[in-house]
């Protein structure tokens, strides 16, 4: 299966109740407190989709984190634990998608002073690391103060374009037609032997602030494998995955490493590395 099939599969199991998972576990509820449950790795609570084990001070969110939790289980066996108790229903094949051409959102001057406030009063992003993204014109604004960051192949030609919402309705997406395997956000845009991988272009931003010394890339989403990497690796670069550490981005760190063993993992010390840096600003 490939990861596209795992992440469908993730998406549908992740909503499982918790309460469902702790039955089919063999849990037994607290009769004094229905949020309580006791369980093989101790005593739980659960609130929606959260949980916390008292005993062991760790907590977590969704039915595939309680699986890894009550199970001891990795993250692919904690889907076929899932599947196996709550079967999925049989789903159509997705229909082919038809190439699109890339098409760059015009750029909107009106609406960069917004998208510049976004990312340094709100993401905490230092001016010294913005401001000349957008006078390279590798970072602007568009007509919806989205913030749009370029893709770009090893020609510098742009083939691809992360945008982030700045409006208080939070939203992310990619430009119609981009091509991820084709290029990617660097900071900085010139050759640096040591590169970190990094799930966004505002996590690559913020990564760099905290590892001035380094390369900073953005898979424009979590993926092991994007087409680009190899070549990175043949230019002798030391690659450090910087993923998220939440359940997906420990999976996708993992299986890239997997496929290329001279990757190294070096995870945000929070969830992400925006997270990180505003912490500590």
């Amino acid at each position: 299966m490939n990861w596209a099939l795992i992440r469908k599969k993730a998406d549908q199991l992740r909503v499982v109740p918790l309460t469902a998972v702790l039955q089919a576990a063999g849990a037994q509820p607290d009769p004094h407190d229905p949020r309580k449950w006791h369980t093989a790795q101790g005593v739980l609570s659960v609130t929606g989709t959260k949980f916390f084990n008292w005993n062991r001070g760790l907590g977590g969110g969704g039915a595939i984190d309680l699986v890894i939790h009550l199970h001891r289980l990795g993250f692919t066996q904690a889907l076929d634990w899932l599947a196996q108790h709550f079967p999925l229903p049989p789903t159509e094949p997705d229909p082919p998608r038809t190439q699109l051409d890339f098409t760059l959102p015009p750029p909107d001057l009106a609406q960069l002073d917004r998208v510049r406030h976004y990312l340094l009063h709100q993401r905490r992003l230092p001016a010294l690391l913005v401001d000349p993204l957008i006078q390279a014109g590798t970072l602007y604004a568009d007509h919806r103060a989205n913030a749009v960051f370029l893709l770009r192949a090893d020609n510098h030609i742009p083939v691809g374009a992360e945008l982030r919402g700045t409006t208080p309705r939070s939203w992310r997406g990619v430009a119609p037609g981009s091509k991820k395997d084709l290029g990617f956000f660097s900071i900085p845009a010139t050759f640096v032997p040591t590169v970190i991988l990094c799930e966004s272009a505002i996590d690559a931003i913020s990564c760099l602030a905290l590892h001035p010394q380094h390369r900073c890339l953005s898979t424009a989403g979590v993926r092991p494998n994007p087409r680009w990497l190899g070549p990175l690796l043949a230019q002798g670069c030391q690659v450090y995955c910087g993923f998220d550490t939440d359940t997906t981005g420990q999976a996708m760190a993992r299986a890239m490493i997997a496929l290329h063993p001279s990757i190294q993992r070096l995870a945000p010390p929070q969830h992400d590395w925006n997270d990180t840096l505003r912490s500590l600003r």
